[in-house]
């Protein structure tokens, strides 16, 4: 074998080359991300073991392994949920082995999950007010609060434009489809002035319109919005058409790490990946 099992692309997604994003134009001094010899055990069971992870400002990096091989486990201790046995994390160069995840969100961080984070009984405007608000907060001063709501207003606007959900604005969230409300979960992460966005699994549970939509959106936030994206996806077509670099987890180590290119024609990866049906895919 030469490739990872159905790495052809669908001819449906055929314009959709590896890497698509392209490299960012500028990238800064700081990566977005590092991390140094994570490691966490649960009783005997070693879920992430020795994991090293470095994200350059402004680049696309996807996560993936088969089932149990630590990826979630990684997720958690890179948002600061879970603490780990060994090991640190810096964000945008500053250490936040020690922070928890509110001060992480503070310096830029933002995780969503698989399952949408949002609040169904309000408006796709008031979600995003909300997290707005509680980001920038209103002045005490009654003559500085019409500049703060000035400013959350012409934010919002901007976000609703930008998540294409301008005509969606005023419906609740709980109504709207699946996809959209992932889109919203992604909203809220920027309104919190996100800059570097965990994405656990973004498309799962959706439809194939869904999930393509899902991903130019991505993109196009990516590019306008500065973002770093780092993500766990199964879905491989996902991978291969959005990471510009791919880190593969196996037993809860780092098993290959390098270009989209590369890691399809790991026979490590391969190996890894056989007997298992990778989402997504018929096979070679």
């Amino acid at each position: 074998m030469d490739a990872l099992p159905g790495v052809p692309l669908h001819p449906r997604r055929a314009l959709l080359p590896w890497g698509a994003c392209g490299l960012p134009k500028e990238v800064g001094v700081e990566p977005a991300l590092r991390a140094e010899g994570l490691t966490k055990a649960f009783g005997r069971l070693l879920a992430v073991n020795g994991v090293s992870l470095l994200v350059p400002q402004g680049s696309v990096h996807a996560v993936i392994g088969p089932n149990g091989a630590g990826k979630s486990t990684l997720f958690a201790l890179l948002s600061g949920t879970l603490r780990p046995d060994r090991g640190r994390v810096w964000l945008f160069g500053r250490e936040a082995t020690p922070l928890s995840p509110e001060a992480r969100v503070r310096l830029g961080l933002s995780r969503t999950f698989q399952v949408s984070q949002v609040f169904p009984g309000l408006s796709v405007r008031e979600n995003l007010w909300i997290a707005l608000e509680a980001r920038r907060g209103l002045s005490p001063f009654p003559w500085l609060r019409a500049r703060d709501r000035a400013w959350l207003a012409e934010r919002l606007e901007e976000l609703l434009e930008r998540l294409r959900l301008k005509e969606k604005a005023d419906r609740p969230v709980g109504e709207l489809a699946h996809g959209d409300q992932r889109v919203v979960e992604i909203g809220l992460a920027l309104s919190l002035g996100a800059r570097l966005l965990l994405l656990d699994e973004p498309t799962a549970g959706m439809s194939d319109e869904e999930t393509w939509r899902t991903v130019e959106l991505l993109r196009a936030l990516r590019e306008a919005e500065g973002l770093t994206l780092l993500f766990v996806e199964h879905d491989m077509e996902v991978v291969f058409g959005l990471a510009e670099r791919i880190t593969v987890m196996h037993l809860g180590e780092v098993l290959a790490e390098g270009t989209p290119e590369a890691i399809a024609a790991d026979e490590r990866v391969q190996q890894a990946y056989l007997g298992e049906v990778v989402p997504g895919y018929e096979g070679a």
